[in-house]
């Protein structure tokens, strides 16, 4: 399990992230939403998570769900220590009702993020849609990942975002489980 706390002038942090879990969460961000999108990232991804941010919400929500996300990247960087013996690449199509998200993930040690997703409305709850995007380039830069992540479509964008958050939970498992050989998934003999 790893520990990460994170204490800025606009953020204070702390969680305990496990990656082989079982989907335990205790969550509170003082977004609501944003909590319900981590709870079904850690539930799908099968990671045990305790989570708690005291962050500037007078201003907005963006300090909070953006330093959340470097806080998880980091965990999960951790937690996977060299990658070795892990499958590497994943992807998954989640629906959510009438909505549909794909995501694809590279466990390279290389961070880039792709996101193509637009949202009729900017807020869901007091959750900034926008921050969609953010959460995740401060998870995979932080996480040494590179997430390809595409909302295919949708009209509701609750459903739109949250499709998004499940593909991403499965296709991050999916790429952390174990190999047969146990070998380090690269040519070029490090990741």
């Amino acid at each position: 399990m790893s520990v990460i706390e994170r204490k800025t002038l606009e953020t204070d942090i702390k969680a305990e992230f496990k990656l082989y879990g079982s989907g335990k969460h205790e969550i509170n961000t003082g977004i609501g939403f944003f909590d319900h999108m981590l709870t079904a990232l850690t539930v799908h991804g099968g990671f045990d998570l305790t989570l708690t941010c005291n962050g500037d919400l007078d201003v907005d929500g963006h300090h909070t769900v953006e330093d959340v996300g470097i806080v998880l990247g980091k965990a999960l960087a951790e937690e996977l220590g060299d990658k070795g013996g892990i499958v590497r690449f994943a992807e998954a199509n989640i629906p959510m009702d009438e909505a549909l998200s794909f995501c694809a993930v590279d466990v390279s040690g290389r961070p880039y993020l792709v996101f193509d997703a637009e949202f009729a409305t900017d807020k869901t709850g007091e959750y900034d849609n926008c921050l969609t995007e953010e959460f995740f380039r401060a998870f995979a830069f932080n996480a040494g990942i590179t997430l390809h992540i595409k909302n295919l479509y949708g009209k509701n964008d609750h459903h739109k975002i949250e499709s998004i958050f499940k593909a991403a939970a499965y296709a991050i498992r999916r790429a952390c489980v174990k190999n047969d050989s146990g070998a380090l998934m690269s040519s070029k003999g490090t990741l």
